[in-house]
């Protein structure tokens, strides 16, 4: 397709790097097992570290891909991913927003999505940094002490998202490029006291938008990257006080890139993200599916020992405190497809059997229809949104790893008869009687026509009662709704009811009940 990104990160020339020929390393990943830390780790790991001085390095490859770094020799993100987490993960769209390096980075750096910081070019125009600042700048503002430091091949980031408030910005001359951004950032890693330090490098999405992605010359900028990782990581541990530190690494990217070379569309390699971390609460080898690009502010933050105020709206969580979701469990248990043609034949991804405690009513659904979408499915974005591109469906980005979705218009894209009608129908959670709880979820609602959602509340079995009703688009976001929860009852049961036909979808992830 058209490149709608054109090389705005233009260095003087590509810089040209013979590596060998070499064969796939995916199995790399394959061979260590999906690791969700146990609860108890992090804590512990957390305690021993809290005797060290917190440190944070951020290193941001633009336009890298981990699947062609998996391809590609780079020994030293190698030697990171065996030592922490490698977490894959996909962005938005448009039109929450084309998958360009302004919005990517702004997500990056603010903790939040483009439905806030509103970055929607790499010009900025409209953004919202004053109301969502960069995280050195949120650290700065909370410690003062701290040393900030952020250093960048493509100058927009140090010109325009990181405020004034960071102790140094450096835009690394054209002439200089990466080569010049990497010796800046080891002289202040090895010789300087930094606490937090952001570094850009550039090369590899240049090298995407001349060559392509899956070209050698993409390959050879990824070893060279990886060169560049490797003397920011040699020069952290070649400290005196490094002993005395306790260093959270994380690297990322702000998009991913067609093999033919570009960006800004809705293909899935397009929507390419990940994060490789290693630190404290960190497990060696592991593989996480929930982690999103706001997470990287968040867990630099929470690292520095600085509490995130809600009062943010950050979207970030940190990757030091997993949250436990039901429909995560599900995972192992995804299938490939069956009706769906456009979706890659190996891909795992949906099932219709709900997570423990959860159950389905499919009683008054219509029969026939596509497969996967019969009833309300349990799916991940890399396969639901490969089901029809260009429908909103790319700008869940509120879900995480496996959710929950009732998808008419999917369904009805084969022979059916009846409506869409499925309800789904959460585990008895435990209430005290008398007192206001809170019920929580994640949802993604697109309406069209005589399509409704429900939310309905059922205390210790009573006849369910409607809490909240979707008519009308509801963009991806966290919902709440306040229980009255009658005198003695001990239980509450939430039943997410959907019904239409050839209409459009809901999602729902994340369902929680709290209580004070």
């Amino acid at each position: 397709m058209p490149d709608p990104d054109p090389p705005d990160h233009v260095p003087p020339s590509l810089p040209e790097v013979p590596v060998p020929s070499r064969t796939s390393r995916r199995a790399f990943l394959v061979s260590a097992a999906a690791v969700v830390v146990a609860a108890a780790g992090p804590l512990a790991a957390v305690a021993q570290a809290a005797a060290k001085t917190p440190k944070v390095l951020v290193i941001g490859l633009d336009g890298a891909l981990l699947s062609r770094i998996e391809d590609a020799d780079a020994p030293n993100l190698d030697a990171l991913r065996a030592a922490g987490l490698t977490a894959p993960s996909s962005i938005y769209a448009a039109p929450l927003a084309p998958t360009l390096s302004g919005p990517g980075w702004s997500t990056i750096l603010t903790g939040v999505w483009p439905d806030k910081h509103n970055v929607k070019d790499n010009a900025f125009t409209g953004a919202r940094f004053t109301q969502y600042p960069d995280f050195l700048t949120r650290a700065e503002t909370a410690k003062p002490a701290l040393n900030t430091y952020a250093v960048a091949s493509w100058n927009p980031l140090t010109d325009t998202v990181f405020s004034a408030k960071v102790d140094t910005r450096v835009s690394t001359p054209a002439a200089e490029y990466d080569t010049g951004t990497t010796s800046r950032a080891v002289a202040q890693l090895s010789g300087g006291d930094p606490d937090a330090v952001f570094v850009q490098l550039d090369n590899i999405d240049h090298a995407g938008h001349s060559y392509g992605a899956a070209s050698q010359q993409y390959l050879d900028a990824i070893h060279t990257a990886d060169a560049q990782v490797g003397q920011m990581v040699a020069a952290i541990k070649s400290r005196g006080t490094y002993a005395n530190e306790s260093w959270l690494v994380m690297v990322t990217a702000d998009h991913g890139h067609t093999d033919a070379g570009g960006h800004g569309g809705s293909t899935l390699q397009e929507r390419q993200t990940f994060l490789i971390a290693t630190g404290p609460a960190v497990a060696a080898g592991s593989v996480r599916h929930d982690v999103k690009m706001p997470d990287v502010a968040a867990s630099a933050l929470a690292h520095l020992g600085i509490a995130l105020d809600p009062a943010w709206g950050l979207d970030g969580r940190p990757l030091q405190q997993p949250v436990a979701d039901d429909f995560d469990t599900l995972r192992g248990r995804l299938r490939t497809r069956t009706d769906e043609t456009g979706i890659p034949a190996a891909l795992l991804g949906y099932t219709h059997t709900p997570p423990a405690g959860w159950s389905v009513d499919d009683s008054a659904m219509g029969t026939g229809g596509v497969t996967e979408w019969r009833g309300w499915s349990f799916t991940t974005d890399e396969f639901w949104t490969q089901a029809q591109r260009d429908q909103n469906r790319e700008c869940n980005v509120r879900a995480r790893d496996v959710f929950a979705v009732a998808d008419g218009d999917e369904w009805s894209d084969k022979s059916f008869s009846g409506a869409f009608d499925s309800t789904l129908v959460s585990p008895a959670y435990p209430v005290t009687g008398g007192r206001t709880a809170t019920l929580t979820y994640t949802t993604f609602y697109r309406q069209d026509g005589t399509q409704k959602g429900e939310v309905l509340v059922s205390y210790d079995g009573a006849a369910p009662v409607s809490v909240r009703a979707y008519t009308a688009d509801v963009p991806s976001r966290t919902e709440t709704v306040a229980l009255q929860v009658p005198s003695g009852a001990t239980t509450a049961r939430i039943r997410f009811r959907y019904t239409g036909g050839n209409n459009w979808y809901w999602v729902i992830d994340g369902v929680k009940i709290t209580q004070p």
